[in-house]
């Protein structure tokens, strides 16, 4: 994922690592808060894999610095970053899915449409499995609590797809 948010932020303008920090915290904090320990390597990852290029040059205050930017090939990852298929762990499905739904503005109406299924099916399926579970097991009450709570983030989330569904029909 936190390629994903470097590729989206890098899309907006040209930054240097805190500056791409700074832009993730600011935007996405809610939903993730990576370290330059996290940082570094991904832009490392980024830059010798052709998707983002660095250049040194001096900053506003005269010291310094590396600035990186998107390439047309960083644009085409980014993309194919947010429409691969959701996270087969439940435990990171919402999250990764609430950044990818963040950063869809980047996408044409039909990756946005395909992004949109994909998302929703898998909330329904984990939505069915967590249902299940509360069915078929004798749960005590804490358990029951934490689960039901989980039924009704896997709704709202379905919901909340079928609104931008709505809205990018229009």
């Amino acid at each position: 994922m936190i390629e994903l948010l470097i590729l989206f932020q890098l899309s907006r303008k040209v930054l240097t690592m805190y500056g791409i920090s700074k832009e993730i915290r600011g935007e996405f904090s809610v939903l993730t808060t990576p370290s330059y320990g996290t940082i570094k390597p991904a832009l490392r990852r980024l830059e010798n894999s052709g998707f983002v290029k660095s250049q040194k040059s001096m900053s506003k205050g005269g010291r310094p610095s590396v600035f990186y930017s998107i390439t047309q090939e960083g644009v085409v990852e980014l993309k194919r970053l947010i429409i691969l298929p959701p996270m087969e762990n439940p435990v990171q499905f919402l999250t990764s899915a609430r950044v990818k739904l963040a950063c869809a503005d980047v996408l044409d109406k039909d990756m946005q449409k395909e992004l949109f299924k994909l998302l929703k099916m898998k909330a329904e399926s984990l939505l069915i499995d967590t249902q299940n579970i509360m069915k078929t097991k004798e749960l005590s009450y804490f358990p029951n609590m934490v689960f039901d709570n989980l039924t009704c983030e896997y709704k709202n989330f379905i919901s909340l797809v079928e609104g931008f569904e709505h809205a990018s029909r229009g």
